[in-house]
């Protein structure tokens, strides 16, 4: 019997993950915010303001209706912004059946509690609730025209197995993990080291500048990732050091379009004034700093990337500090 599956979001990954659902075999809903919203997908079968590539199924259902859309399923995925990730979930909690899986694909850390997605779906949904995060290299635009890609889907080992089944393809090659907190963590902070990066390619300063944000970004992610006990192995596989590759270095990564466009001089809001998507690591780099004092780590590329966005230095000035701070040993902290 094929898996029931519900994606919770029309954006593109939302859509894209609904096509690669519907492409292993299993039974698919989608669940629109509005009714208008979910009569555009129904009748172009995508959502071309957000990714013009997918075409979904005539056997993908779509709803703006969580009842309906709920019903009798087995694995739910959220694909919302972060910073929604919580008022979503309450609008939905109602109408989710007894011992389904919800998986978070959205990359973030909520302002202000601190909290991981699977941590804020703790909070929101019962405890019969199996809750798996996915991560990645997963640039939609490519997945949706059909590259090959892989993904990592961490959780309780049962609920990410189902998750697996339900998922994987020939094209979509799907991975299970137990650490939760490594991959959820190398999600979300990726995307600050992406407008990092994208910062150092709209100041032309070149392939060595990019090679080494990368990698001592990939260090800020560990550091803080062993402080909040996740598996420092976790940083060298697909929702760590994939991910980072994919997101610092691909035009198709929104991160890191937002970045250049810094590095180039624009302001902040005249950048995301043009976006039809959400670059998550904006409001993340804000969390992230705040996450880290808590616990006492130092992250000078988020610190720096968090004035920049503030305003308060500009792109040139947050990597002149780079470049000037103390020398130390390549392994300290």
């Amino acid at each position: 019997m094929p898996a029931h599956v519900t994606v919770v979001g029309v954006t593109s990954w939302g859509l894209t993950l609904a096509q690669l659902f519907a492409h292993a075999g299993a039974s698919v809903r989608l669940l629109a915010r509005t009714d208008a919203e979910a009569e555009t997908v129904r009748r172009r079968r995508t959502e071309p303001r957000r990714i013009a590539s997918v075409r979904l199924p005539p056997a993908v259902e779509i709803t703006h209706q969580p009842a309906a859309a709920l019903r009798d399923v087995e694995i739910v995925v959220l694909v919302v912004p972060a910073q929604r990730m919580r008022e979503n979930l309450r609008h939905l909690a109602a109408d989710l059946p007894p011992g389904a899986v919800v998986v978070s694909a959205s990359k973030g850390i909520e302002l202000g509690s601190g909290l991981r997605m699977s941590e804020v779906l703790g909070e929101e949904l019962p405890r019969n609730i199996g809750r798996c995060a996915l991560g990645g290299p997963n640039l939609a635009e490519e997945i949706a025209r059909g590259l090959p890609a892989t993904t990592v889907v961490a959780g309780p080992p049962d609920a990410a197995r189902a998750v697996q089944e339900a998922l994987g393809s020939t094209r979509f090659r799907v991975y299970t993990h137990d650490d939760v907190t490594g991959v959820e963590l190398g999600g979300a902070l990726k995307n600050v080291i992406a407008l990092a990066a994208g910062i150092a390619d709209g100041l032309g300063g070149g392939d060595n500048a990019k090679a080494s944000l990368i990698t001592r970004g990939l260090a800020e992610i560990t550091r803080l990732g062993i402080a909040l006990g996740a598996n420092p192995l976790t940083f060298a596989g697909l929702s760590g050091l994939g991910d980072v590759i994919a997101t610092c270095a691909s035009p198709l990564s929104r991160n890191r379009r937002v970045g250049e466009e810094l590095g180039r001089g624009r302001t902040l809001a005249a950048i995301l004034a043009e976006m039809h998507h959400v670059a998550e690591g904006v409001a993340t780099t804000e969390a992230a700093c705040a996450l880290a004092a808590r616990h006492h780590v130092e992250l000078p590329i988020a610190e720096g990337m968090r004035q920049v966005l503030r305003g308060e230095i500009s792109a040139a000035e947050g990597s002149r500090r780079l470049m000037e701070r103390e020398p130390r040993s390549e392994l300290s902290g």
